[in-house]
Formats: C-alpha cells, structure tokens, sequence
C-alpha cells in the first residue's frame, strides 16, 4: 500500500544508513522542520529525492526528480537566531515516488511505496563472504588513494551484505549518478559487485592524477608578445 510521506527534493543522493546534515533555510522546508519536531509530521521522517541533471532546485513537478529516494530520519535539531535550522538525519529506507502534491501543504508531499531488498538464493548465498571481502577492500583502497589515514575508518565487522555497500558509499565521493545507480540496486550482491567496481574505477582515477608530472617552467610562463 502507498505511504504519504513529506518530499525534499535535494542535489545530492541520500542512502540507507549514511547521515546527511542539512542547513534548513527556506521558508516551507523551517516549516516543514517545526512539524517533524513537534510531532505534527508522525515518525519525524521525510523523504529525499535527488533533482535530476538540468533542472533548477525550485521542484514543484514530478518529472524534476527522481523516482526512488531514501527516506531520512530526524536525529538532530539546532535553531539558529534566525529561524533557520542546522539538523542532521540518517537514511534509513528506500521508496518508489509515485506522485508529488505542491498543493496541500506548505512543502512537497508525495505518495510512496517502499522497495525492499531482494534475497540472495540457492548458489549465489555462498558467493556472499567473497563479495563482501572485495568490496571492503576496494574500499581500503580508494580510502588509502583519497584521505589521510585518520580521517576514515571502516564499516563495522557487524555490517551485513544488505547494508555494506550503501555504508561503503557513503563514505566515497561518488557521483549523483553512481549514487542513485547504488541505491535503486535491490540486489545485494549486484550492489556488492557494483561497488567493488566504482570505487576501483575512482581509485584508478585519483592514482593516475596524482601521477600526472608537474608543467615544466616554460610551459607555466606568460608569454611575451612585444
């Protein structure tokens, strides 16, 4: 059966398990704010969709958006002098957009359905412990290439085939397109796959620009045209 669920459309793919702070500064979305804070919004959840390339951030029209987001939960609260908001959520579960209402609340609402994860079956259950070991290593790889060693850490041992790579992600700087690929996989091991993969792909790529030689002085003048 469909759900309502309040809609904020954003520039960025929100998924499962990842916290997202946001600055709340326009007017429908402190409103919306003050009623998943008082209770007038129940479960204090709202969904987010990411805005789909071209379109400005104004969404009012279902096509401006992608259809599966992530819904996220409200975990903290700071009001600002202002009445604008510093609040921070954490996905938690994926939906299907199936309509957007501009019209009966200050803020977007849609109707949605929620997608869960499939389940791994008969042969492809065994494969499960070396997936899981190559997506966390290509993850240790990307993390070595990309960070300094104190500034990531890795998913917890506890994390389960379900949850791993959208944890391994979040932590990635990954583009809205690999994002959203990432989150409407309802294969988990697909998505284990799918991971391992970008992030071999991105380590590959930050390793030969940091190999790229430094320009050669004569090339980095100005030239003289007198």
């Amino acid at each position: 059966m469909a759900d309502t669920l309040p809609i904020f459309p954003l520039g960025t793919v929100l998924l499962p398990g990842a916290s997202l702070p946001l600055h709340i500064f326009e007017p429908r979305y402190r409103q919306l704010t003050v009623d998943l804070v008082t209770g007038a919004i129940s479960g204090r959840a709202f969904g987010v969709v990411a805005i789909r390339q071209g379109w400005m951030t104004d969404v009012e029209e279902f096509a401006q958006v992608q259809h599966i987001g992530c819904s996220a939960s409200l975990r903290q609260v700071k009001r600002l002098s202002d009445g604008r908001f510093d609040i921070v959520t954490r996905g938690e579960q994926r939906f299907r957009l199936l309509a957007l209402d501009s019209s009966s609340a200050p803020y977007l609402m849609g109707k949605v359905e929620w997608v869960p994860d499939s389940e791994p079956s008969g042969a492809s259950v065994q494969a499960v412990p070396a997936l899981t070991e190559a997506a966390r290593a290509a993850h240790r790889r990307y993390c070595s290439a990309a960070w300094r060693q104190e500034d990531w850490t890795e998913p917890e041992a506890e994390a389960d085939a379900k949850s791993l790579a959208h944890l391994i992600a979040a932590d990635c700087l990954l583009s809205m397109e690999d994002r959203q690929q990432l989150l409407e996989e309802v294969n988990p091991l697909r998505r284990l796959r799918m991971v391992r993969r970008v992030l071999n792909r991105e380590t590959g790529i930050l390793k030969a620009l940091r190999a790229i030689p430094a320009a050669l002085p004569e090339f980095t003048t100005k030239p003289n045209y007198n």
